[in-house]
């Protein structure tokens, strides 16, 4: 992230792990050979591995990124977002100097990936990926559900891969450098368009209004 006004500077380890977990699925760039390799891979976080944590996932066998591993790499993850209307601001009301913008959440974890193949590493990767995102169904899916012969099949046609990141970036753009009643301005006009994903832009504009 080459641009960071301090005002937008998210450092909390607790927040930043928050979103990560809340949005798990990453653009994850790799550099290879002048080029950048964009893939949209859904990592977990393992935040007890590595200084910094672990981020983990696993991507096609024929996908050509693993191996241009290792490689120095960031995986970004997009959080809440919503359109912001000058028109929500009082102050805009008072001198009209005000223009339209564009808030929302991020982190960026930095690190150099390696990838593996082993069937024992891939297996336990998949059972914790599946036990995570599978915990809010009625009747969840297990990898033992699946034939053995098949798991096996798809266990050969991916490759697993780890980050431990070195550093974590946090961008939280949520009006912190409008006063505060134009923040509660942003607040309501979020509200007012009625969806969820605006919602949650509005909670993370209010406790900071």
């Amino acid at each position: 992230m080459t641009y960071l006004p301090p005002h937008f500077e998210e450092t909390d380890t607790a927040t930043l792990h928050a979103l990560v977990g809340a949005y798990p699925l990453a653009t994850w760039v790799v550099p290879h050979q002048g080029e950048l390799l964009v893939n949209h891979i859904p990592f977990l976080l393992d935040a007890q591995r590595g200084e910094h944590g672990t981020l983990i996932g696993h991507v096609a066998r024929a996908n050509p990124v693993w191996q241009a591993l290792p490689a120095s790499s960031v995986a970004v993850f997009m959080g809440p977002q919503a359109y912001v209307s000058p028109s929500w601001y009082p102050s805009k009301q008072a001198h009209g100097k005000a223009v339209p913008t564009w808030n929302y959440a991020t982190v960026h974890a930095h690190g150099v990936p390696q990838a593996f193949d082993d069937p024992a590493r891939l297996l336990a990767l998949v059972t914790r990926l599946t036990q995570v995102h599978e915990a809010s169904q009625a009747q969840p899916w297990q990898v033992q559900d699946a034939p053995a012969d098949y798991l096996g099949s798809m266990l050969k046609a991916i490759v697993g891969i780890e980050i431990p990141v070195q550093r974590w970036v946090g961008k939280w753009k949520v009006s912190q450098n409008r006063p505060p009643a134009d923040q509660q301005g942003v607040v309501a006009g979020l509200k007012a368009q009625g969806s969820e994903a605006v919602a949650q832009m509005a909670a993370l504009v209010k406790p900071r209004g």
